[in-house]
């Protein structure tokens, strides 16, 4: 059976890596994914597009809406049959069968009992998928919704053999040298609006090519803003390709962004959303923060 597996990079892996030792044939197909993953099993696998049209199973992780499969929802939409594993706390019930948890902080939490119900055994490879998930989903474990089974599960996990303290490490404070370089221009460029309520800053793509940056090293610049005192939140406009911004919205602790990215046909988590503005960098900055004073105390 061909399987194919989209997003994120720890359920991903998980998911393929469970399956493969179920004996399926699987095919994980992740368009980019930035190189600090490299490490884990199976991470050399990963296919930028399918080999075929037609699978007998597709299996969507972490992902709210078909729309948020980009460029290769054509594969779920063609496929036999579909799966969606989720916990973002709207989700459209996009695939045949639906196994949504918006309580659970971390998609990855939501495999692990999938994975058990399923047979298979967590192997100190897969655990370190897992963990991987677990620990960017939930900031590090310092987002709101981190729950006490989160915990449980990553000490569970450490039980049997997983580098908990290396995991962290590469996760989140390992950067690469693009980040460092995107960083310093995006906190170059901040600014505080709203009486000090909201940090923003902006990334083109001349900076990306300036310094020469990866498929995901702009990950993780939007929380510089968010670590300033008196931000609730911080917004991050990245210029992409086809000739739009992507925005970035992370807050601390009142305002939902999902919702105010819903209002761009976006979406995510209470703490941490995304959206796509298809106009100029000073409007697409324009309409955010006119949608964040509706929401701001």
């Amino acid at each position: 059976m061909k399987t194919q597996m989209v997003m994120l990079f720890g359920s991903s892996l998980a998911l393929y890596n469970a399956l493969v030792q179920l004996q399926k044939e699987v095919e994980v197909i992740v368009p980019e994914y930035p190189k600090i993953y490299d490490f884990l099993p199976g991470a050399q696998q990963m296919q930028k597009e399918g080999t075929r049209q037609v699978y007998d199973l597709a299996i969507a992780v972490d992902s709210s809406d078909i729309k948020r499969l980009n460029g290769f929802a054509n594969y779920f939409e063609q496929a036999k049959v579909t799966i969606n594993i989720d916990h973002h706390s709207i989700n459209s019930m996009f695939a045949d069968y639906n196994f949504v948890n918006p309580d659970s902080p971390a998609c990855c939490q939501i495999l692990i009992l999938v994975l058990e119900y399923l047979g298979v055994t967590i192997t100190k490879e897969i655990g370190g998928c897992l963990l991987t998930g677990i620990i960017t989903d939930t900031g590090g474990f310092k987002y709101a919704g981190t729950s006490k089974e989160t915990f449980e599960f990553t000490a569970w996990l450490l039980s049997i053999g997983v580098n908990v303290a290396d995991i962290y490490r590469r996760v989140l404070e390992k950067q690469t040298k693009g980040h460092f370089e995107l960083s310093k221009i995006a906190m170059e460029r901040l600014e505080l609006l709203e009486n000090g309520k909201v940090a923003f800053t902006y990334i083109t793509k001349k900076d990306e090519e300036t310094v020469q940056a990866e498929n995901g090293d702009h990950a993780g610049v939007v929380d510089i803003g968010r670590s300033i005192e008196g931000v609730e939140v911080s917004v991050l406009l990245t210029e992409k390709e086809d000739g739009g911004y992507k925005g970035s919205l992370r807050s601390n602790d009142y305002v939902n962004v999902s919702d105010v990215c819903m209002m761009f046909n976006g979406g995510g988590h209470i703490r941490a959303a995304g959206c796509q503005i298809y106009t100029t960098l000073e409007e697409a900055k324009e309409r955010i923060i006119h949608e964040l004073r509706k929401h701001l105390k």
